[in-house]
């Protein structure tokens, strides 16, 4: 069973970029649910599915072959931890999602990623550029213990938001919880509101 963490003791340091209650990491702290899953690139897959059929789906080099993006962003952990300018390389979802037809009622998305985790996010939050399928981080692969060989990238959010290991998204017309909110954490995780946990 996994814990719920209150998360880390950290020296804070005063920046205008940090969120409330989030102190300066200057490393790349590696947390995770469960075994760190290992991908073979030759039958790694990525769809986007809705009502129980796949609208579209990549493979690794199709995904590859994509329009990709240099993104620089801030990143903020649950545990209180904040990233800043982490340098990551990806295909926007609004690439991805632009290649599937979405009904009206369709504004909530599941990800669901290898080793069974999951987590919801709205629609909205994956469109107009505020999200990725990101495959590289710092001018290399992306590496299985931060999410490898692809992880969403949504970094207006809690950095759990960001699923390791994406491999679906799951278009739907309710917003179904995720592992780590039916575990307690905020359905929706403004780092900016410190929506971290339910009640907040």
């Amino acid at each position: 069973m996994a814990i719920v963490s209150r998360g880390f003791r950290g020296r804070r340091v005063a920046d205008p970029r940090l969120p409330p209650g989030q102190y300066l990491e200057r490393g790349f702290p590696v947390l995770s649910a469960g075994p760190t899953p290992r991908a073979d690139l030759a039958s790694w897959t990525f769809s986007i599915t809705a009502q129980g059929t796949t609208r579209a789906s990549w493979t690794w080099a199709e995904l590859q072959a994509l329009p990709a993006e240099d993104i620089v962003k801030d990143i903020h952990c649950v545990t209180k931890w904040t990233k800043l300018d982490s340098v990551w390389r990806g295909v926007s979802l609004d690439t991805l999602l632009d290649a599937v037809e979405i009904a009206p009622e369709e504004q909530f998305a599941l990800a669901h990623c290898d080793g069974g985790y999951t987590t919801n996010v709205p629609l909205a939050d994956l469109r107009g550029g505020q999200a990725w399928i990101a495959y590289g981080y710092d001018g290399a692969p992306l590496r299985p213990e931060h999410g490898g060989p692809a992880r969403l990238l949504i970094p207006h959010l809690y950095f759990w938001k960001s699923a390791k290991w994406v491999r679906r998204i799951d278009l739907g017309t309710t917003d179904t919880q995720g592992f780590w909110e039916q575990l307690g954490y905020h359905a929706y995780g403004d780092p900016w509101k410190e929506q971290r946990y339910w009640g907040d």
